[in-house]
């Protein structure tokens, strides 16, 4: 797969504003939430087979915080944080909607502007030519993508131009919300969802995240406007049903609107979750009698948990709060190195593709999962043919890191794996860091242990960066979280 190259007067552009950081000075802030609900049945992203949506369960939406500093009228620095019920957001999309904030936006470097998914698997494709779509009866992909840009870029105008002298804090709190979905068995071999109730199992592979971390922020009048609530998990609950559902977020924002208003802006922001799932591997039928005794399924059991875990902390933290802060965004397009494909896993996916392509042949009313399955390891066929002209191929990645006070925000692209998250806050001089995933397009991004173990997210057809990068990555953000927090000349 070819990586997408930044025009070069972005990336100068990503340069200027990635200067020295900004002082404590006035901060504004704004909101704004858009409703990107699908005006029709969509095709569905989020597993290999074609499925088109139903109905409506729930509404998707957008939220968005805009963020200035300012000394006077000057400013000195920002950030626009959009946060959308999908599973990942697209190059095109995140290019679209900057190129239509800039026309309704004076003053605002698009690059300041990132974009990120919860994760949920109940929400449109982006990406046209990811299945063979039915005539009739779905709406084209480009028809869906073109209603969510104008969307976005509609609520993006909206907080920038209503912000206005505000207040922030941050806290942690705790729910167990992931589950580490990996198992490790005898012979050292790995599954996703693999089966724990048998002589062969050893253990779950990695670490699971259980922090609840949230950003407040205040309007001039003292009201809560907004929070950002950062929990490292993808909203998988009703992952394989076809209809549109923004998952467990949906109970999250319905509980927190009835408590602090329901013009409250909210931020849904999925941690470094690449091998997590919001469902137990084990004690299975443990978890199952509780959520019977509390009338309660996963979904809004799992809200629960999140809610308290945002009230308890809003509790502890409400009356520290800053107007007069830090805001430093640094920008930044990152050069990682890909995971290279060996010619056994090349031959592998070559035997796939074709198999793939006999099956469509054979009978083309049949497509669906071949046509996915042709894609896929056609892709891995092509990096592992383009290796022979370039053997050590690099992959970009916008890198964004945003210093709030004493928080810090950096981003990604992929699905990654929990222990880079942990990495990053471990290393981290922020008091408190939020990792948020799923800034970009989306791929695996395992660690080596997961590599060893195999199975899907951890095979080559999953990653386009693998062990090596995710080193480098974890390197480069802290080093950028380094940078924001250094003291000015």
């Amino acid at each position: 797969m070819r990586t997408r190259i930044l025009p070069a007067f972005f990336s100068m552009t990503i340069a200027l504003l990635s200067a020295s950081p900004s002082a404590a000075n006035q901060l504004l802030v704004g909101t704004a939430t858009a409703d990107i609900t699908p005006e029709g049945p969509v095709a569905l992203r989020g597993q290999f087979h074609l499925r088109i949506s139903k109905s409506v369960e729930t509404p998707l939406s957008a939220g968005v915080v805009a963020l200035e500093s300012r000394n006077g009228d000057q400013s000195l620095d920002a950030a626009v944080m959009v946060a959308c019920d999908l599973i990942a957001i697209s190059d095109d999309v995140r290019r679209m909607v900057r190129e239509e904030v800039a026309k309704r936006v004076a003053g605002l470097a698009p690059a300041k502007i990132f974009f990120s998914g919860t994760h949920t698997h109940t929400a449109p494709v982006l990406d046209p030519g990811s299945f063979v779509l039915p005539k009739e009866g779905v709406l084209p992909i480009e028809q869906y993508r073109a209603f969510l840009v104008a969307r976005l870029a509609d609520a993006i105008a909206k907080a920038w131009n209503g912000r206005a002298p505000g207040s922030v804090t941050w806290g942690l709190g705790h729910a167990v919300v992931a589950y580490n979905r990996r198992a490790v068995y005898a012979d050292g071999s790995a599954r996703m969802y693999g089966a724990t109730n048998v002589p062969e199992f050893r253990g779950i592979e990695g670490y699971e995240d259980h922090d609840v971390n949230t950003l407040f922020f205040w309007n001039s009048e003292g009201s809560l406007a907004a929070v950002a609530i950062n929990v490292a998990c993808p909203s998988q609950v009703v992952e394989g049903r076809s209809t549109i559902n923004a998952d467990y977020w949906y109970p999250v924002y319905t509980a927190l609107r009835e408590r602090y208003g329901q013009d409250l802006c909210i931020l849904g922001w999925c941690g470094a979750a690449g091998d997590q799932a919001p469902r137990p591997m084990f004690r299975k039928a443990a978890e199952a009698r509780m959520a019977k005794l509390r009338g309660l399924d996963a979904m809004p059991e799992l809200a629960r948990r999140i809610v308290q875990a945002v009230d308890d902390t809003y509790a502890a933290v409400k009356d520290d709060r800053h107007s007069s802060v830090p805001l430093v965004h640094h920008v930044e397009t990152v050069q990682l190195p890909m995971r290279l494909v060996t010619e056994a896993e090349y031959k592998e996916s070559k035997a796939a593709q074709q198999s793939a392509a006999d099956a469509i042949a054979k009978d083309p009313k049949a497509a669906d999962r071949s046509h996915t399955a042709m894609r896929w390891h056609g892709r891995t066929v092509e990096r592992f043919e383009a290796q022979k002209d370039n053997p050590n191929p690099l992959h970009e990645m916008e890198l964004h890191v945003v210093r709030i006070g004493d928080a810090v925000i950096c981003t990604n692209q992929f699905e990654l794996y929990t222990d880079y998250g942990i990495q990053m806050k471990a290393r981290s001089k922020a008091v408190q860091t939020f990792v948020v995933q799923l800034a970009g397009p989306g791929t695996y991004l395992p660690t080596e242990r997961a590599v060893r173990g195999g199975s899907y997210s951890a095979i080559v057809q999953s990653n386009l960066v693998g062990p090596e990068g995710g080193q480098v990555l974890v390197d480069k953000t802290v080093a950028a979280i380094d940078a924001v927090f250094a003291p000015r000349e």
